[in-house]
């Protein structure tokens, strides 16, 4: 038989969190962003979950000529734009709308020959400082895009560096606003977090994390907070059972020792199938459904779970290490994440390409 581990899409899930994204601006028209293979999940295993957006986001090109096999004819925006010139004949044919953050961008647009002309989006630099004009120079960008021939519309865009956090977006806002406040055109501007920590109104927002069943804003807030459903399960199943005395040590470096009795459960699944290899002793797992925790170092193909106060448990037992367990019980990637030092977007978007992936419902 195949190797017991196993990640699974839950359509149902993705559909739902979608609908909170609704349900949280209820006027403004909804991104999907399915960047990085829709987090992960597989643009193609997402798109079921999803199809009820009013567009796609994302920033490969591979990725939205998917969209487009799978019949998807609404809009798909490219998040980062351009990467060289020739992208825009793909865009024209495609017809992608697509970010534009830089000069080059629109040195390459006023040179491109397309018979329809392009939907873009224009990115402001509110204090991310990573993509986008000034607030100095966007308006001398926004002047150079309306008098091209190959822009049709300009939307104008931000992205918040801090509503996840106490700093929130009231700084990037005011620049943004004061920058554009006599400017026509559509705006967009909550992420996630902002979205759901700050209900701000614009006309296109751009859910991200939160339709995968993770929380922004996590540990303030939980999934749960948010009413939000976990989108990925990782399972497996234990494959061996051990028993220490105390004494006995567990694992490479033998940086765990038992310091009583204890019955442990060997789970296929490592650091070479994207389980973090830094989770330490206590990391949540359920197994069987029931709440157990890791012992010692993950390695590549195995890790190890406490079986001490699960008597019951044994070869092939089922092992949750996030997402759906069995009787309704659920891990939220979140906690494992936390105990990773990391964030749940991570653990979704590196699981290995070794995990055999699968959608439900059935699709």
């Amino acid at each position: 038989m195949p190797r017991p581990i196993q990640a699974q899409v839950h359509t149902d899930a993705l559909a739902h969190n979608l609908e909170r994204a609704r349900a949280a601006a209820p006027d403004a028209r909804v991104w999907a962003v399915v960047k990085a293979n829709a987090y992960g999940h597989g643009v193609g295993l997402a798109f079921a979950g999803l199809r009820g957006a009013d567009g796609f986001a994302l920033l490969d090109l591979h990725e939205a000529e998917v969209l487009r096999a799978l019949d998807w004819r609404g809009p798909i925006l490219l998040l980062e734009g351009a990467f060289e010139p020739r992208d825009l004949e793909l865009c024209s044919r495609l017809g992608l709308w697509h970010v534009v953050h830089c000069e080059e961008q629109i040195d390459w647009l006023a040179n491109h020959k397309t018979q329809a002309p392009h939907r873009v989006f224009l990115k402001m630099n509110s204090g991310m400082n990573r993509l986008g004009f000034t607030p100095a120079a966007f308006r001398s960008a926004w002047t150079r895009l309306q008098a091209l021939p190959q822009v049709e519309e300009v939307t104008l865009m931000t992205h918040f560096a801090d509503a996840d956090g106490e700093a929130g977006v009231s700084r990037q806002m005011s620049r943004f606003d004061a920058a554009t406040n006599d400017l026509p055109g559509e705006r967009s501007l909550s992420n996630s977090a902002a979205l759901l920590r700050h209900g701000l109104k614009n006309d296109w927002v751009r859910a991200g994390i939160l339709l995968y069943g993770s929380s922004p804003d996590f540990p303030e807030h939980d999934i749960h907070h948010w009413q939000l459903q976990p989108t990925m399960t990782l399972r497996s199943k234990i494959i061996a059972v051990q028993r220490l005395e105390p004494g006995d040590a567990v694992g490479y470096g033998s940086r765990f020792v038992a310091d009583r009795a204890m019955r442990i459960g060997i789970v296929a699944c490592g650091y070479a199938d994207g389980y973090p290899r830094h989770c330490g002793t206590g990391t949540p797992i359920l197994v069987d459904g029931r709440r157990s925790g890791t012992v010692g170092r993950v390695s590549m193909d195995m890790l190890v779970a406490d079986l001490s106060a699960l008597p019951d448990a044994g070869i092939g037992s089922e092992v949750t290490l996030w997402g759906r367990g069995p009787a309704g019980s659920m891990l939220a990637i979140d906690e494992v994440a936390f105990a990773a030092g990391t964030i749940g977007y991570e653990l979704m978007c590196a699981v290995a390409a070794r995990v055999p992936i699968s959608v439900s419902p059935a699709v």
